[in-house]
C-alpha cells in the first residue's frame, strides 16, 4: 500500500488551490464546485448546513459553513484522492508532513490530530473516504460528528 501513500503524497504537495478551503468563507464553495463540475446541493441542519457537490465521475465532496459563514469541516468519498490543497487550504502542510514521516503500515488510515486540526483519510482505489475539521470553528452545540 506504498501507492496509496504515494499518491496521497503527490496530490498534496502537486496540487494547486483552487477554491474553498477549511476556515475559508462559504462564498468560496462556488470555485470547488466549478472545478467539480458537479452538482450542488445544500443541507440546512440545526446550527449549521453543508453543501454537497456530487461529481460526474462519482466525487461526493461536503463542505460544513458554520452560522457564521466560515467552512468548519469538509468530508469525502470519491473513487480518487481529491485534491487536497483546494480543500484544506494551509492545514495541507500537516497532512503532507504527517505523510512524509510514515514509516510502516501505509495500508492504514492517515490521522493527523493537533489541538486545532483533525484530519483522517484511508480507502483504496476507486473507494476513497476522509473529512478534517477544525475544532474551534465548530458551531456551539455542534458535535465533531456531523462531519462525514
Amino acid at each position: 500500500m506504498k501507492i496509496v501513500a504515494g499518491v496521497l503524497l503527490f496530490l498534496c504537495l502537486g496540487a494547486a488551490p483552487a477554491g474553498a478551503v477549511l476556515g475559508a468563507y462559504e462564498s468560496s464553495i462556488t470555485s470547488d464546485q466549478q472545478y467539480l463540475r458537479g452538482e450542488v446541493r445544500e443541507t440546512t441542519a440545526p446550527g449549521y448546513k453543508f453543501q454537497q457537490i456530487i461529481s460526474p465521475s462519482g466525487a461526493v465532496i461536503r463542505e460544513y459553513v458554520s452560522p457564521e459563514g466560515k467552512v468548519f469541516g469538509v468530508a469525502w468519498q470519491s473513487p480518487y484522492i481529491p485534491n487536497l490543497q483546494q480543500l484544506l487550504g494551509s492545514y495541507v502542510t500537516l497532512v503532507q508532513q504527517a505523510a512524509q514521516s510514515r514509516t510502516r503500515n501505509h495500508s492504514a488510515p492517515l490521522v493527523v490530530r493537533t489541538d486545532d486540526f483533525v484530519f483522517s483519510s484511508g480507502g483504496h482505489m476507486r473507494a476513497f473516504h476522509g473529512r478534517a475539521y477544525v475544532p474551534s470553528l465548530l458551531p456551539k452545540n455542534v458535535s465533531a460528528e456531523v462531519v462525514r
